[in-house]
């Protein structure tokens, strides 16, 4: 969504609506994959959509009521706290790692493979990870980047999951997310099938390549890549924002 209003000039309205569409395809192309190789945790996923089900169409709704430098500011800000809270490692308290009584009833905790073989972990603080969810879905209404760098972070920061099962469980996720999002764009007229479609396309492809890449990457590689990435598109939003060119 930033390349299409920094970089081709595109209508920041347009530009999430092809961003939603997009997202969708990215779900449904690297999702199975994710889940076939066991990385995405299911249970998670499907029980955090309730929230950012609710979240997307909130968001949505108030997306044609703010003007889009506003949009944007909002956006870069996010993205900034994002690259901040990524690039840090986290601190795994082996101490506190105990099964919280609530994931256990719902039988969240779960494993996922490594090259020394499959890794248990366990999940914590579930509601607080619902409230984030919506939130972060609110983002995806508001913005149409899939809330998937928010999402991340949640499940990473608060619930406490493995980083790899944390960005797949997302992937998996996003596209309910952005389909609530993206009806109510399409009903607003803010959906170019002439623009979302080479989207699309291109980023499906891209999303199917990263599929293989993430079963031997690194996770600080990760972290690092996406740190930097998101850290460079925050500064240029917000310098767009701010002098009104978007």
């Amino acid at each position: 969504m930033p390349l299409l209003t920094l970089v081709f000039g595109v209508d920041i309205r347009y530009a999430i609506g092809a961003s939603l569409v997009s997202v969708i395809a990215t779900s449904s192309g690297a999702a199975a994959a994710y889940v076939k190789e066991g990385f995405s945790n299911i249970r998670i996923g499907m029980f955090l959509e309730l929230a950012t089900t609710l979240g997307a169409l909130a968001g949505a709704f108030w997306a044609a009521r703010l003007p889009t430098s506003t949009i944007a500011i909002i956006f870069g800000i996010i993205l900034l706290y994002s690259a901040y809270l990524s690039g840090r490692q986290q601190r795994r308290r082996q101490e506190a790692d105990r099964p919280d009584p609530l994931a256990r009833r719902l039988k969240m905790d779960g494993s996922y493979p490594t090259p020394h073989g499959l890794e248990h972990y366990h999940v914590h603080s579930v509601p607080s990870g619902f409230g984030l969810m919506f939130l972060a879905s609110s983002i995806s209404g508001l913005l149409g980047i899939g809330s998937g760098a928010v999402k991340v972070l949640a499940m990473d920061r608060v619930m406490r999951l493995p980083f790899k099962v944390s960005t797949t469980t997302s992937n998996f996720m996003i596209g309910v997310t952005a389909a609530a999002s993206a009806g109510v764009y399409l009903n607003r007229g803010y959906i170019d099938p002439g623009l979302a479609m080479p989207v699309m396309l291109g980023i499906l492809i891209g999303s199917l390549i990263g599929t293989h890449e993430l079963v031997i990457a690194k996770t600080r590689s990760l972290r690092i890549i996406f740190s930097v990435i998101i850290l460079l598109l925050a500064i240029e939003m917000i310098y767009n924002g701010l002098t009104k060119r978007i």
